[in-house]
Parts: structure tokens; C-alpha cells; sequence
């Protein structure tokens, strides 16, 4: 095998520290060095390039590395298509869901430092929390949806917030009286703190008792506060000083300065009424730092973030947390008859359920059987995506880590599918 050369890739701030060559992320010389072809790879250029001329997407950026070296780093079609600019390998996207794999870092990290027990009850962190409320929705005499309250069987725990079990839910306007109230309450409003959140929460009724139901919810948002009640420090400076800076994630955070407006993407006009998705500018402040997803990133960033996991807790000479708290965040961590809220098949193949031979661990999804999904993985991959279009997976067992971003709602699912099948497809070695 050649020798394979660690550095700098593209300006694009993945830098490896001289003598560290295992910890630190370079560039391949060949994508044949890291056992992919590079004639399979460039399958997943010839699709990405024909979904932007069938305007399935606006444009997007490709980063797939294996054994610690980037073996592929590709940009497609436009960064923003109002303006014609083309995509390149450094745009800022908004990475919504992507965020909420580094809160839950943070929430490890005070963990680690005996600040904080993810045993704990959240009320212990968060009082507002202590009578709340579980709902059960039946026909009321009516024949109108009704909601009947009782007590938690047991207090919600930071664990059952790590990996949304909860009983907290996302707003949705409908017919379910309980996801309804988070709409009227305003839930997630861009001009509340984290703190008004969770005052607003602690007013609303539990989906499920906490424990029962992997139910996808602002879990992680409850999360970010309690990173600021136990750590004395706003969530997105947490974040920054304890995360971003030491693993030199230099374009991420909650928003990005206005000399970084021109490499921020945006999305096209899609859906049944070709409109335009509300995605925010990556520039664009909110009082509201979102734990659940309010992050914008990069290709390049997040790979740092993926090669730090893959290491077990460090990255060019810099350990945030330990290998067995990596671990810990890693396993499943559903418990037999857990039951998947009557919504959640809307995630369809990514579905966390046993069904599919997948679970959910603190912070993303884990896959634990292989077979079960129709999509290519190994037992061990944890992975994530977010609601703009953004999705992730590293696979220890391959040594492998692959990012896809763009901001196209619509298509995210295809494509996160298509990613699966085009990457495994050129491991040749």
C-alpha cells in the first residue's frame, strides 16, 4: 500500500498534528489507499449530478473518509440557487438534528466531571419538571378527543432525555390534543430562552409515561438547558469552549458571522406547492438556542467531529471524554418493549425499532443486527440526520465515517438511503 499523505485538505481546516498521524484526519492520495474504489466512488457524483439537473435537490456536498484519511470530498450543483452561486466544499449548511449529537456531548462531558448523573431525574436539574403529567387522549362523551391526566409512574431521567423516552413529543397540529397543545403554547419560539422552554413544558401534558415509548421530541432542547443550570454558562458557550474550539470546528455554531454569509446554503423551491422551505439564514441570531437543533456546520467540520468519535473520545492530541463513555453513548440504550410512538414510521428505514434491527443510543440511532434494514450498514454504525436535508453515519467496524450535506427537505430521505447503498458499494478492500 502507498504511503498516504496526512495534511491540510483544501484550507478546509483538517489538520493533523505532526506525530499523530492515527489520531488527526488527512487526505487520501487514493481512495484505493483506504480500500474504496475510485471507480465506484464516482457513482455518487454521477447521481448527485443528475438529481441537481432533475432539480431533485439544489446542490449538496459529499465527505466520505475511511481509516482516518478522506478518500472523497466532493461539491455539486448550487450553494444557492436565488443567486446562481455555484456549491463549494466549504458552505455552511443548517444542520438541524446534526446538533443534537454535540449537545449530548455536553451532556457527557459535565457527566464526566461528577457534575451530573444521566441516572438523575431531570427534576432534580430542572424543578419546573417535578408534578408533571402524563395524558392519555380517548373519545370524549362527544365524541371528541379528550385528555385525562395522571402521575408519572416514575420521574423522566437525563437518560430517558438522551434517548427520547421522555414522553415529551414535538409540536404538530392535528387531531392529538397533546402535540396540538405544544403548537398553541408556541413551543420552540424563536425569541425564548431555554429557560422559557422548559417553563412552557413544565404547562403541558407527557405524550407517554417515561420509559415506555421512543417518542422523537425537544428532549435534546431540554437537554441544553440542563447543560446551562448545571455548567453556570449559556448553552452555545458551552458548546463553543468546550467542544467546537478544542476539536477546531472553526465554521460551526448557532449561527456564523456575516463575512461567512457567502458560503452559506440555500435551499430551492419544492414540495406539492413549490414553495420555498423556511430554513434560516446561517447567519441568522436566535435568542432561542435550540440544543435539538439550531447548529449550522460544514462538511469539513463535522468530519472532525466523526473522526473524533471514531478515535474514542480524542482528536489530534486533544481528549474530550473517554473511550468508554464513547462506547456508552454508542450502545442501544431502548429497553426491551419499548414501543415506537404511532408517529414515528415517518422515519421509515431510519426507524430506531427492533423491526429493523436498530435502537437509539444518547444522542443518534445505533443499528445493532445486521440484515433487518434494507440498507447497507454494519452492526456498531450509529447515525443521524436532520430535517434540512443534513445526515451522518460512522461505522466503527469499517472504519468508516460518511457525510451527507444539503438543504432540501423533500429529498432528504432518498437520499440518505441512496448514500448507504453508493458508499458501501465501492469498499472494495
Amino acid at each position: 500500500m502507498k504511503k498516504i499523505m496526512i495534511g491540510a485538505v483544501a484550507g478546509l481546516l483538517l489538520l493533523a498534528v505532526p506525530g499523530a498521524h492515527a489520531q488527526g484526519l488527512g487526505r487520501a492520495e487514493k481512495p484505493e489507499d483506504v480500500g474504496l474504489s475510485a471507480e465506484r466512488l464516482e457513482r455518487i457524483s454521477s447521481r448527485m449530478r443528475a438529481g441537481v439537473e432533475k432539480g431533485e435537490l439544489p446542490g449538496a456536498v459529499v465527505l466520505i473518509a475511511r481509516h482516518g484519511h478522506i478518500a472523497y470530498l466532493k461539491a455539486f450543483g448550487l450553494r444557492d440557487p436565488e443567486a446562481k452561486a455555484a456549491m463549494g466544499t466549504d458552505a455552511i449548511f443548517r444542520i438541524a438534528s446534526m446538533t443534537k449529537p454535540i449537545t449530548s456531548l455536553a451532556i457527557m462531558l459535565l457527566a464526566e466531571e461528577g457534575r451530573l448523573s444521566i441516572a438523575d431525574p431531570a427534576e432534580k436539574y430542572l424543578p419546573e419538571f417535578k408534578d408533571l403529567k402524563v395524558g392519555t387522549v380517548a373519545a370524549g362523551a362527544d365524541g371528541k378527543p379528550a385528555v385525562m391526566l395522571e402521575p408519572q409512574r416514575r420521574p423522566m431521567t437525563v437518560q430517558d432525555l438522551l434517548r427520547h423516552t421522555s414522553g415529551l413529543t414535538y409540536g404538530a397540529a392535528g387531531a392529538n390534543p397533546l402535540k396540538q397543545a405544544y403548537v398553541d403554547a408556541k413551543v420552540g419560539n424563536r425569541d425564548d430562552t431555554n429557560a422559557e422552554l422548559v417553563t412552557k413544558l413544565s404547562k403541558l401534558a407527557l405524550l407517554f409515561q417515561p420509559g415506555t415509548t421512543w417518542e422523537y421530541s425537544v428532549s435534546t432542547d431540554v437537554l441544553g438547558r440542563i447543560v446551562e443550570v448545571v455548567s453556570g454558562m449559556p448553552l452555545d458557550r458551552f458548546v463553543e469552549q468546550r467542544i467546537l474550539k478544542p476539536l477546531k470546528m472553526n465554521d460551526t455554531g448557532f449561527s456564523v458571522p456575516a463575512e461567512k454569509a457567502g458560503r452559506g446554503a440555500r435551499p430551492h423551491k419544492e414540495g406539492p406547492k413549490n414553495e420555498m422551505p423556511a430554513v434560516p439564514l446561517v447567519t441568522a441570531e436566535a435568542r432561542y438556542k435550540s440544543g435539538g437543533g439550531g447548529m449550522v456546520s460544514t462538511a469539513a467540520d463535522y468530519a472532525r467531529f466523526c473522526q473524533f468519535w471514531l478515535n474514542g473520545g480524542h482528536l489530534d492530541g486533544v481528549r474530550l471524554v473517554s473511550r468508554k463513555t464513547i462506547e456508552l453513548m454508542s450502545s442501544d440504550h431502548l429497553p426491551p418493549g419499548t414501543r415506537m410512538g404511532p408517529d414515528m414510521a415517518r422515519f421509515e428505514a431510519l426507524t430506531p425499532s427492533r423491526e429493523m434491527g436498530q435502537g437509539f443510543g444518547l444522542g443518534f440511532a445505533v443499528r445493532n443486527e445486521p440484515g433487518m434494514s434494507p440498507l447497507h450498514g454494519s452492526p456498531g454504525d450509529i447515525y443521524w440526520g436532520g430535517a434540512y436535508g443534513t445526515y451522518f453515519w460512522i461505522d466503527p467496524a469499517e472504519g468508516l465515517f460518511a457525510i451527507l450535506m444539503m438543504q432540501s427537505p423533500r429529498a432528504r430521505l432518498p437520499y440518505r438511503y441512496l448514500m448507504r447503498e453508493l458508499v458501501y458499494q465501492a469498499i472494495v478492500d
